[in-house]
């Protein structure tokens, strides 16, 4: 003989307020992804099912989007844990691959600056009395993307050895940067 399961016990309506109340606590957001509409409907889901007893009381409602209500389905949260464990191990992982990227970033601005620095220092002896503008450090910057440093340097050393003048020397100094440029690629 077969003994029947007891029925499940019958979902009550929630009202408009109650839906609207529980999106304002989780900040219209899914509380299982992260996201928001409008890229998603959300809905609320019984964080411990009806079928197992779940009530309706705002303690037992949580915002979720469609694909994540139906993923959980009446599931209790303590079967999801582990899928949200490596999605924030993910989000986590995220954060600090961001972090070592804009510290790399911030080593590699100042490590290009010390080098126009560097170039800036050996016009100076030559022309101790005129700094690079602005625009003339972005013009180094880009030769020192295509360029070794050396080669960089070098090219201000023959420019200000050779030119009298500080206009005439980041002139052939541009020029000399140029040639090896074309060099290279020819190459």
């Amino acid at each position: 003989m077969h003994k029947k399961a007891p029925p499940s016990p019958k979902r009550k309506a929630l009202s408009k307020k109650t839906r609207f109340d529980v999106f304002k606590r989780d900040e219209f957001r899914c509380q299982y992804c992260g996201t928001s509409p409008p890229s998603v409907i959300l809905e609320i889901d019984h964080i411990k099912p009806v079928s197992k007893n779940g009530d309706n009381s705002e303690d037992n409602l949580i915002t979720a989007c469609f694909d994540c209500n139906r993923g959980k389905a009446a599931n209790e949260l303590s079967v999801v844990p582990d899928t949200l464990a490596k999605k924030m191990k993910m989000v986590e992982e995220k954060a600090e691959q961001m972090k070592a990227y804009e510290r790399m970033l911030r080593s590699r601005k100042a490590s290009v600056t010390r080098k126009i620095n560097k170039i800036e220092r050996i016009f100076k002896e030559s022309f101790d009395d005129r700094q690079f503008t602005d625009s003339f450090k972005t013009s180094i910057r880009q030769f020192l993307e295509k360029l070794p440093a050396p080669v960089v340097e070098d090219a201000m050393e023959i420019a200000s050895a050779k030119v009298g003048d500080p206009t005439g020397a980041t002139k052939y100094f541009c020029g000399i940067c140029w040639t090896r440029i074309r060099e290279i690629d020819n190459a």
